[in-house]
């Protein structure tokens, strides 16, 4: 007889944990807070547009590249066309000059020089940071869980990494920002910081995200984020899962067993519900289900210390609008630095970001466009406001002050908006259960980097058969990193099992 898993959340962890329990011969059963896939994976429909919620690239878009192989495991990639950008984002001063980040070394080399001469040397030293990590495997740092890497892992781990050696060293530890001080022009060292959506990013990865654009690793998959999510989930259900959606876990259930310890045993859910397995994984929030469905019982100074607030965690507003105007001919993403910080609920922005997703004819009826904003905000700000009519009141200011902007840079827009939504910190924590609305987990910078590469324990001290899978447990985030996550947590319980891991391919 098959041995049974709960997975706690449908998001891309918990489908990839699905999918490969059922490759293994599992029986699994997922529960899902909300009526959809995808978690944070995710796009909503008003009125004939699609407003994503998600995706900006993917990682793992070429065939045989880093990454690859386990989209193509999951169902995800098979026939799914992906659009290719030749720049990532553009920075725009107040006096009109750009700061583009283009996605081939030697034009964004070129474009540097020609903004500033006298930043030459930096512009190249960037550009070979690109040339380098175009063929650097991102998926070599989370391909198998530490603990069962055998010597002969760890040294091909070893060979593999040593080319990258000098880039590693040289831009590892350094963030956007800290390269964006070092520019001799003033435009391009406010600019810089900002040209790949925040300061605070590393370098490592911002470098690696322009080499896999410009290699073709890194497009937006057709149909946007839900209809991605919506693959792995067809993937898991003929593989032969079960996923319960309104479905909230409110507790893991926990087993006393003797001189053994504890064991998770199952779930309980809202609806006072008890549903038993031989193993529980959590997918879910992690910080609530280690301090809410599990009471802080298992927990260290460790785990403690990385969910006590201190770790850079984005919250954030994202407002979307339905326009009937085409903006195909302009750039696609945006940046503006502001004349004067803006506040937008209580948050200075002195920069403001706009992206429309024209480039994706699928999202929007033809010749209208779906524009999107992203504001960073503070969760305790709109928490303070929740449940009172000052919330809605906040919400309709934010969207005035959003459409002020935009009708500057589209004189007329005004008159064209057909649709409007504004998701808060409190949406996003509604819908998907996150701590404080993150939409990453923990931020990427240098602290959460280190995280990542010590490498976050999937397991709990004192509980077994429980794992956690997700970007609760994989700082630096990313939809590849939550498949893999998910991935890894079957290979430890089969290792468990004594069973040989197995994968397969949809026929």
């Amino acid at each position: 007889m098959s041995k049974s898993i709960i997975i706690i959340g449908a998001g891309i962890a918990g489908l990839s944990a699905g999918c490969y329990a059922q490759m293994n011969g599992y029986k699994t059963r997922i529960f899902e807070l909300h009526e959809l896939p995808g978690g944070l994976c995710t796009a909503w429909e008003r009125n004939d547009y699609w407003l994503d919620g998600c995706i900006h690239y993917l990682f793992g878009s070429a065939p045989g590249a880093p990454f690859n192989n386990i989209w193509e495991e999951l169902g995800a990639v098979q026939g799914r066309q992906f659009i290719h950008h030749s720049e990532f984002m553009r920075v725009v001063s107040v006096d009109g000059r750009e700061l583009v980040a283009y996605c081939d070394p030697d034009k964004l080399e070129q474009h540097i020089k020609e903004l500033s001469p006298a930043d030459s040397g930096l512009a190249e030293d960037l550009a070979e940071g690109v040339r380098q990590f175009a063929s650097f495997d991102m998926s070599l740092l989370q391909k198998k869980p530490r603990s069962l890497m055998t010597v002969g892992d760890w040294l091909d781990f070893l060979r593999k990494m040593l080319p990258f050696t000098p880039p590693l060293a040289r831009w590892g530890l350094l963030s956007a920002q800290d390269v964006a001080k070092r520019f001799k022009d003033p435009f391009l060292r406010e600019a810089f910081q900002h040209i790949f959506g925040w300061p605070e990013i590393p370098m490592m990865a911002a470098l690696s995200l322009l080499a896999y654009m410009h290699v073709e690793n890194a497009g937006f998959p057709t149909g946007g984020s839900l209809e991605f999510a919506r693959a792995l989930e067809r993937r898991y259900l003929e593989l032969g899962g079960e996923i319960q959606y309104k479905s909230q876990v409110m507790k893991v259930l926990v087993e006393e067993s003797g001189r053994n310890g504890s064991r998770a045993a199952g779930v309980l859910l809202y609806d006072d519900s008890a549903h038993f397995a031989d193993y529980v994984i959590s997918a879910a929030d992690g910080r609530s289900t280690i301090f809410d469905m599990l009471d802080g019982r298992f927990t260290n100074s460790g785990i403690r210390r990385i969910h006590d607030g201190h770790l850079a965690i984005r919250s954030q507003i994202q407002v979307s609008l339905g326009v009937d105007r085409d903006l195909s001919t302009e750039p696609h993403w945006m940046t503006y630095l502001l004349p004067e910080p803006l506040t937008i609920s209580g948050v200075q922005q002195r920069q403001i970001g706009v992206k429309h997703y024209c480039f994706d004819p699928s999202l929007a009826p033809s010749g209208k466009s779906v524009v999107e904003i992203m504001i960073p905000a503070s969760y305790a700000y709109w928490q303070h406001i929740y449940g009172r009519k000052l919330y809605d009141t906040e919400q309709i200011q934010v969207e005035g002050i959003v459409i002020d902007f935009l009708e500057k840079l589209y004189p007329g827009i005004r008159e064209q908006i057909e649709v409007i939504d504004v998701a808060t910190p409190l949406s996003y924590e509604r819908y998907t259960g996150n701590w404080l609305g993150s939409t990453t987990g923990w931020l990427p910078n240098n602290e959460s980097m280190r995280l990542m590469l010590r490498g976050v324990s999937k397991t709990l001290p004192g509980l077994q058969n429980f794992y956690l899978a997700g970007q609760w447990v994989e700082p630096g985030g990313s939809l590849p990193l939550a498949a893999m996550s998910g991935r890894n947590a079957i290979q430890l319980i089969c290792r468990k099992d004594r069973q040989s891991f197995r994968t397969s391919l949809p026929v």
